[in-house]
């Protein structure tokens, strides 16, 4: 579709409907990125806007490229000369009310047809208006010199001047609009501010530049992830040491986190999704499920160390390295049908949302993506190898310590 509207002179955007009014809704961007001129000439905005506009081209990712027109609009322009005027007995007004009347058209009555009513306008007809030559002949009516052309008392001629003006922050503003295709938001948006800084080095003095539009709502979201992602983790690792009481526990539980973070980064890169809001969200619930299925490991590794130490007492005289290998492994293999159970019953409940292609799946996927390949080498992990770190843990402890230090769980 692209080639086939392809014209000289004019930019095609590839946007959606929705998105498109809520972008321009919220930012006043109708692309996906702008960068924002903000100044007092608009002469000048247009100018830093078309050098913007140059600087940019070639970036790869950076689609639609297009610089808000400021200049090249054509205005009629009728100027009164008041001598001329007067000398015919007109006054201002009175040549005002012609122009007003035969361009733009007056109301002269209302006419009422049972509970309807209709106003009367009247205007001159297109053809003479559309011709400049035509615009001057329009007749006006003098009291001592008869009929006259408009031309006898005003200068008409069409100027130029801007199609539309725009203004933020008590600031005149011009736009240079961009969509990203094939390729992340941020990464485009690093690559053209550098490019602009390689262009200006100073902006003249009272103006400057600021980026809008769905990457402006990117940076908000980023923002709050840096606040909400500690806290989240940190409560996580509140709940655990009052669960456990141990900052040892709490430390081989978290390891599983990195292990999901590996899995749900490489499911990204597998399937081409970028870094946003949505990905975030699946991660931070990937992390609160990843920790739990650590947490039921631990729990029933530690009954399987309190019920050795209860039959063979606390010690290394007691307890040998082999006994603790047994014990870990008891535990370890009955754990592994309900950690299986609520992995399972969590991937094939998204597998659904993975394979959506219906409204709204492109903001539910990259929630379930990071989530299943994340939580399959969460669970790898705690079923494999997190039994055997907790080995070597109580290992240690037996021999540094002479006893082994069994938790107490909370509820």
């Amino acid at each position: 579709m692209n080639e086939k509207v392809q014209i000289p002179g004019v930019v095609v955007g590839w946007t959606q409907p929705i998105i498109n009014r809520i972008n321009m809704l919220s930012t006043g961007i109708r692309t996906d990125v702008g960068v924002k001129i903000y100044g007092s000439n608009l002469d000048s905005i247009y100018n830093i806007s078309r050098k913007v506009e140059a600087s940019l081209k070639g970036i790869e990712g950076l689609e639609d490229l297009y610089v808000e027109q400021l200049t090249g609009g054509k205005y009629l322009d009728i100027k009164i000369r008041r001598k001329d005027a007067a000398r015919y007995g007109l006054n201002i007004d009175d040549v005002n009310m012609v122009i007003e009347s035969a361009l733009g058209g007056m109301i002269l009555t209302t006419t009422v047809e049972g509970r309807e009513r209709f106003s009367v306008n009247l205007r001159l007809a297109q053809e003479y208006r559309n011709d400049i030559d035509e615009i001057k002949r329009i007749p006006i009516q003098t009291m001592k010199y008869g009929v006259l052309p408009l031309s006898s008392v005003a200068d008409v001629k069409v100027s130029e001047g801007p199609p539309m003006i725009n203004s933020e922050n008590a600031m005149l503003r011009g736009t240079v609009l961009f969509n990203v295709r094939g390729r992340d938001m941020g990464s485009v948006v690093n690559d053209a501010k550098k490019r602009i800084e390689e262009t200006f080095k100073q902006l003249p003095q009272g103006y400057y530049i600021d980026w809008s539009g769905q990457y402006e709502n990117q940076v908000r979201a980023e923002q709050r992830l840096k606040v909400i992602i500690p806290i989240v983790m940190l409560i996580i690792a509140f709940i655990l040491y009052v669960t456990f009481n141990s900052f040892k526990a709490v430390a081989i539980v978290f390891i599983s986190v990195p292990v999901a973070l590996m899995g749900g980064v490489y499911s990204l890169y597998y399937y081409n999704v970028n870094f946003s809001v949505a990905v975030a969200v699946g991660f931070i619930a990937l992390f609160g499920v990843a920790v739990e299925t650590g947490v039921l490991m631990i729990a029933y590794l530690n009954d399987s160390i309190k019920k050795l130490v209860a039959a063979k007492g606390n010690g290394p005289e007691n307890i040998s390295d082999d006994d603790l290998k047994e014990t870990f492994l008891l535990g370890a293999t009955q754990r592994v049908r309900p950690l299986l159970m609520t992995v399972l019953a969590n991937i094939l409940g998204l597998i659904p949302v993975m394979t959506a292609t219906g409204t709204g799946s492109d903001v539910m996927k990259p929630i379930a993506i990071p989530f299943v390949f994340g939580l399959i080498t969460s669970t790898l992990f705690v079923l494999i190898v997190l039994p055997v770190i907790y080995n070597l843990l109580k290992e240690w402890e037996l021999k540094k310590h002479g006893k082994l230090v069994v938790l107490e769980i909370k509820d």
